[in-house]
């Protein structure tokens, strides 16, 4: 049996957003970190006061559509 299926739609998507949220940061600051070859590099590109309302936007945006998405894939879909 599915485990998802007995969960809360909300609290599974809730679930799915945060650990897409945590992990596309993490990876996006690594490479940023890579690409750049510096810390202030990568604070410059994410952090600055120009574009860190741009790069939490997009993220949260992001995880929110994933966490939906897989949410009802695993609750509807899935058997």
């Amino acid at each position: 049996m599915n485990k998802y299926k007995n969960q809360p739609f909300f609290k599974l998507a809730l679930r799915f957003a945060i650990i897409f949220l945590i992990l596309v940061s993490i990876m996006e600051i690594i490479f940023s970190i890579i690409k750049h070859g510096s810390f202030s590099g990568m604070v410059t590109q994410y952090f600055s006061p120009e574009t860190w309302l741009y790069s939490l936007r997009r993220i949260l945006i992001m995880s929110g559509f994933y966490g939906l998405f897989m949410a009802g894939y695993y609750k509807f879909i899935k058997k």
